[in-house]
């Protein structure tokens, strides 16, 4: 049954008037297994409405390499939601902020010399436009004049805090309706003056984001429209970023009253129900003073947990919305466990360095080349060099290098320089270095997601290596994404306090949803089975992984441990619970 949805003083479906009350649920932070669970939850709420942003990177890894299938299928999250009788809201890229790497901007455009981003450079806007063309083949059909849920698609995000480049707006309203989209467009800004005038688009309905004050912060938008008001983001919580000190939550009662004036007056999209996970090395970075990386967990506070769990905040705005009207009460489809497994002992490791003609086979250059040169995305780069002319290190220094590097002269660390450490030159003392080999760990932390450094993100070392007042030149440089790593070889050797790997093995009766306790190690990232499932750091909040049951296999599964600074104990604990401060 075809529909047609419209903005006129109220929102309308087939000359209807509607009021959206939406959650946001990310399906790229949920594993797809639980999809049905978190939208079954939503609707019982008593929402009539789900949002998602779409990240580029996910849907487009490699330039022209697409993908829609796995945790990437947005149209079976979609067609879902159609299931269970739920609008759609769509905010499809090219940048979506969202705390998630580069803001969902694919790292490759970064390869590329005088990239332009978020403006009409046409090089930039070439990439936006053959994305468009594969995004909306799937996008399209779900609309909802053609069948599907899809009400409402938003036009860029939040872009009158980065420009004010309306040719830009533009194009990518052209791209969008050039490849099939039929529904209302919006925008949505923060409630600033500033941020409207330069975010909105003649023809575009304006929205706005903020996490408290409604009533005030609508009446702002009143002088950009007349039709009506709605929060495209109601920040019910917020992230968290490594070494932040605690777990961010918001003020409960707040969060209650601002709901309530939603439902009670206007049309609202809360964001987040439930925030998921940053899989992989998917977690974006602010940068304001010094970077902070966000953390693995999601969890943002949201009306559902990281794993789905109901919160008080749940409870209280069914409870608002049950005064509107009869809720559903969907019987949940999806049966979740959780269970703490326990003790793992490790029961073999090997070193980085012994293994890195398994991992990959190296580049040779002059100088050291990017993580993006490389062809690579997102985990660690190493790069190698045999000293031949230097006796004595006193002084280094990496030229234009991101995001935390250790330095190594054979199996010694020299130095570990973070963030604006990077930016100057460091006096060390190290003799004797002839005819040995410097080692340098990069790290990419996590690409800055929102404001005016997202040109400055290349990773690795795109610069040089500066030792002793010259630059020092001929490096290998090893690619590591921590991907393949059936590759490794743990009979190769292991030296203790080096970055190296350690292998786990579960034996599982069931799947079930459990934590990876870290107590006792430093700081890297974990796999099971292959699959990248986040980083760790001791310095916190998060001191546990979220591992979802759909992950663990009945029987035997391998969790390999990567550990880059020699902090590693004999073990890992599987917990019931999360541990985020």
């Amino acid at each position: 049954m075809t529909g047609k949805f419209e903005i006129k003083d109220k929102f309308y479906v087939n000359g209807e008037p509607v009021q959206l009350i939406s959650g946001g649920i990310h399906y790229f932070r949920v594993v797809p297994e639980y999809w049905r669970d978190r939208l079954e939850k939503l609707k019982n709420m008593g929402c009539n409405t789900v949002e998602t942003y779409v990240p580029w990177n996910l849907h487009e890894p490699q330039k022209g390499n697409f993908c829609f299938s796995g945790i990437a299928d947005i149209k079976t999250f979609i067609e879902l939601a159609k299931e269970l009788e739920l609008f759609v809201i769509v905010r499809p890229s090219p940048y979506i902020c969202a705390e998630w790497e580069f803001g969902g901007l694919p790292a490759w455009l970064l390869a590329e010399d005088g990239m332009k981003l978020r403006c009409s450079y046409p090089p930039f806007l070439k990439h936006v436009e053959e994305y468009y063309k594969e995004l909306f083949r799937i996008l399209s059909p779900l609309q909802i004049d053609q069948g599907g849920p899809i009400v409402l698609m938003q036009l860029e995000n939040e872009y009158g805090s980065y420009g004010e480049d309306k040719e830009y707006l533009k194009a990518l309203k052209e791209m969008m309706i050039e490849n099939g989209l039929t529904v209302p467009l919006v925008t949505s800004d923060g409630p600033w003056d500033d941020y409207l005038k330069c975010g909105t688009l003649k023809g575009v309905h304006p929205t706005a984001n903020f996490g408290s004050g409604a009533e005030r912060q609508l009446k702002i938008l009143e002088d950009y429209t007349d039709g009506p008001r709605m929060c495209m983001e109601f920040w019910v919580g917020w992230f968290d970023s490594w070494g932040s000190g605690k777990h961010a939550t918001s003020e409960l009662e707040k969060n209650i009253e601002d709901f309530r004036y939603f439902v009670q007056n206007d049309n609202v999209n809360i964001y987040m129900f439930e925030g998921g996970t940053n899989f992989g090395f998917m977690n974006g970075s602010n940068y304001y003073d010094h970077l902070t990386p966000d953390v693995t967990s999601y969890d943002y506070d949201a009306v559902l947990t990281e794993s789905g769990g109901l919160t008080k905040k749940y409870e209280e705005f069914q409870k608002i919305l049950a005064e509107k009207k009869p809720l559903p009460n969907l019987k949940l489809s999806t049966q979740i466990k959780s269970k703490a497994y326990g003790v793992l002992k490790v029961e073999a490791k090997t070193g980085l360095f012994e293994n890195l003609d398994n991992l990959h086979t190296f580049v040779s250059s002059v100088t050291p080349i990017c993580m993006e040169k490389l062809g690579q995305n997102y985990g660690y780069v190493l790069y190698e060099s045999e000293l031949d002319s230097e006796q004595v290190i006193q002084k280094i220094q990496l030229a234009d290098a991101n995001d935390r590097a250790q330095i190594f002269l054979e199996e010694e660390k020299i130095i570990t320089l973070y963030d604006r450490e990077l930016l100057k030159a460091h006096e060390v003392e190290v003799k004797n270095v002839n005819q040995k080999k410097l080692r340098i760990l990069v790290e990419n932390m996590g690409r800055v997601n929102y404001g005016f450094l997202l040109e400055k993100q290349r990773k690795g070392i795109d610069g040089g290596v500066w030792l002793n007042g010259h630059f020092h030149f001929h490096w290998k440089n090893y690619s590591l994404p921590m991907e393949h790593l059936e590759q490794l070889d743990f009979t190769k050797g292991y030296t203790k306090g080096l970055p190296a790997f350690y292998r786990f093995t579960l034996d599982a009766e069931e799947s079930c949803d459990t934590y990876i306790d870290f107590t006792g190690w430093g700081k890297g990232c974990v796999l099971i089975n292959g699959f990248i499932l986040g980083r760790f750091w001791e310095i916190g909040p998060q001191k546990r992984l979220y591992l979802p049951g759909p992950l663990i296999r009945k029987g035997k599964n391998e969790i390999l441990v990567f550990e880059t600074e020699g902090k590693a104990s004999e073990t890992i604990t599987l917990e019931q619970e999360p541990k985020l401060s």
